[in-house]
């Protein structure tokens, strides 16, 4: 599987989701997370919206990150279908901020997967 990159700007924090699982009735939590970078047609804004699932990630997310920080997004593309219907998100497993002399804002996409699950 290749690694998934995207570099740009946080934007804004979605409110933290929970619930509990039917099957065994663990708790869970996410939140989403935009992300925006000048890679679209002509140059115009593009949006990601990422989700980070987890207590400990969710706190490490707001912790050191925010709105406005210049980042580095490595994350995974899945789709779930549920009821005919089909359902595509991007799961950040690491996050990295950029400092200000970074000017490269494309997505890249690495030949390695890393399997570090850390912010």
């Amino acid at each position: 599987m290749s690694e998934l990159i995207i570099k740009g700007k946080i934007k804004e924090f979605l409110p933290v989701e929970s619930g509990t699982t039917k099957s065994s009735g663990k708790e869970w939590s996410k939140q989403n997370f935009i992300v925006s970078n000048n890679d679209g047609y002509e140059g115009k804004e593009q949006i990601y919206c990422f989700e980070v699932f987890g207590d400990e990630k969710l706190e490490s997310l707001t912790k050191y990150q925010k709105i406005g920080d210049s980042v580095k997004v490595f994350f995974n593309i899945s789709t779930k279908e549920w009821k005919g219907k089909y359902y595509t998100s991007l799961s950040c497993w690491r996050i990295e901020k950029l400092d200000k002399t970074s000017t490269e804002n494309s997505p890249t996409h690495d030949a390695e997967y890393d399997e570090e699950l850390g912010f």
